[in-house]
């Protein structure tokens, strides 16, 4: 009788130390060929750094890793490469000043019979593996001109066209909307079943059950435990990882807070980007005090610049009639916007709300500075470190002071930091871009309370959500973008309007036709 193959991959008690911190302790995973293992932990669980220590980033560890059942000595990516092992960082490891093409054969680059780059060749084979992801960026873009979300897909590509045995995926969907989602899963299906084996990164558990056969469990640097996902459940899951049963996901309540005055009014809102990006085109937009509402749409569909116009990132090329709090506005620029009461938590808070090589205290207390000034215009620092350790606090950051570097935080952690550093302006309408992209269960539980407290406050709060169980979850109406025009309206309340389901707002996010759009409770046409 045969024996049964080795795993494509068996990674035996792995180790791994920084300065003072034990990161991974005695570590395992298995991957057999054709197999999807998702790699579950929180925010710091380990699961990067395991990763890192797989790809070659990290050459010192402990521990064996074994490929085909043959020892492997991984001590550098290049190492990694020829095991074939691919890896598709959760930071994006792109160079924004080349092209797309150019960031997809880095380093690989087809010759000419000349001996130069045969970009005709490069080219062609980008557009098919972006085509295959369902992106038609054109391939000499550069890659700083690509939303977050097509610069996660190019990394995508980049893994693709290496000739990869096995391939680990840390969180690729953190920016996709559904449909994106979906394509790449087909990809994945595709890998697999040429006997490729995926590890697969996500805080995204409905994912999981979709697209993962196996599920191991890290937390605090530990192995904890190993599951088949079809016989395990969420709520199992959840304890594993935080170690406790973790409260609601979604706290909030149908109509719960959501009938206060308007706080944000826009009426035709539209913006033409000059460069060939999404533009938009006559949104109406009305929030009250105490309400969430979301937007739904799929990449490209304007949903940030809805966003980024409100909050000025655009200037006066974007128009329509606009008031908060009942009186005009016009976005001129960030700057104004905070002092008309909006803050804006960017979708990519590392290159647009952070600055990660300065403090909690810098970056906390940075949108609101104006607030800790001195008569004589310097800065009060014991009010504005007053000021920032209470909202440190109030979220529940983990830091070791207010003096770390807000680089060496978690996700999670970082997040919390960009939500203190909007609070602290006291904005009585709150725009919120990929809110919980990236963090774990528990990080994104308490974001999650932490916006229907806001709610309950009075805050007028904009969601954006490439993930539809948050937006149905979390807000009291979702609008649906289609390239740059509003195609749907959905509630929670059912006496309201439609309601909001996945089907019917990804039914609108296809269509450029308006499918229900409900303004102030009756049916509207298309625009």
């Amino acid at each position: 009788m045969q024996s049964e193959a080795p795993p494509l991959l068996a990674m035996r008690d792995i180790a791994k130390s920084f300065p003072g911190v034990r990161a991974l302790k005695g570590v395992h995973l298995t991957v057999h060929a054709g197999e999807v293992v998702a790699l579950l932990g929180e925010n710091g669980a380990g699961k990067s750094t395991l990763m890192n220590v797989l790809a070659g980033v990290h050459a010192d560890y402990e521990g064996t890793i074994e490929r085909d059942g043959v020892r492997a000595r991984i001590h550098s990516p290049k190492d990694a490469q020829r095991y074939g092992i691919g890896m598709i960082h959760q930071e994006l490891n792109l160079v924004p000043e080349l092209s797309v093409a150019e960031n997809i054969f880095l380093g690989r680059e087809p010759k000419t019979v000349r001996g130069t780059v045969d970009r005709k060749a490069m080219d062609k084979r980008a557009r098919e593996l972006l085509a295959g992801l369902g992106l038609s960026t054109p391939p000499r873009r550069l890659v700083k001109n690509c939303r977050i979300a097509e610069q996660q897909l190019i990394e995508v590509a980049k893994a693709l066209n290496l000739n990869v045995k096995l391939l680990v995926m840390d969180e690729p969907t953190s920016a996709l909307a559904d449909a994106e989602v979906r394509r790449l899963f087909t990809v994945i299906r595709d890998l697999t079943a040429q006997g490729v084996g995926v590890v697969y990164i996500s805080h995204r558990l409905e994912e999981l059950e979709e697209i993962a056969d196996t599920v191991t469990v890290l937390r605090d640097g530990a192995y904890v435990g190993h599951r088949a996902m079809a016989e395990t459940t969420r709520a199992e899951l959840i304890q594993l990882m935080v170690g406790r049963p973790l409260g609601e996901l979604f706290p909030r309540r149908p109509g719960q807070h959501s009938g206060g005055d308007i706080r944000l009014q826009a009426t035709g809102l539209g913006y033409n980007d000059p460069d060939g990006g999404p533009s938009l085109h006559g949104i109406d937009l009305t929030v009250r005090a105490g309400e969430i509402v979301g937007l739904a749409g799929l990449m490209g569909a304007g949903r940030s610049e809805v966003l980024q116009a409100l909050f000025g990132h655009y200037g006066p090329r974007a128009y329509g009639e606009i008031s908060v709090d009942g009186e005009p506005y016009r976005p001129r620029t960030p700057g104004y916007a905070i002092r008309r009461g909006l803050a804006l938590v960017a979708e990519d808070r590392k290159a647009q709300s952070l600055v990660l090589a300065n403090t909690v205290r810098f970056n906390g207390s940075l949108a609101a500075l104006s607030r800790y000034r001195n008569p004589w215009r310097t800065v009060n620092k014991r009010r504005e470190r007053i000021a920032v350790a209470e909202q440190v606090e109030s979220l529940k950051v983990k830091t070791p002071s207010l003096e770390t570097h807000v680089g060496n935080l978690s996700g999670g952690n970082q997040q919390k930091v960009v939500l203190a550093k909007c609070l602290l302006t006291k904005p009585s309408v709150l725009l919120m871009d990929e809110p919980t992209r990236g963090i774990d269960v528990g990080a994104k539980a308490e974001i999650h309370a932490l916006m229907d407290e806001l709610a309950a406050q009075g805050t007028a709060i904009v969601a954006v959500s490439s993930e539809l169980p948050e937006l149905i979850g979390m807000c009291d109406r979702v609008l649906v973008l289609c390239e740059g025009r509003l195609t749907g309206e959905f509630h929670r309340d059912p006496a309201r309007g439609p309601v909001a389901e996945q089907e019917a707002i990804l039914t609108a996010a296809m269509d450029r036709e308006t499918v229900t759009v409900t303004v102030n409770g009756t049916n509207g046409n298309d625009r």
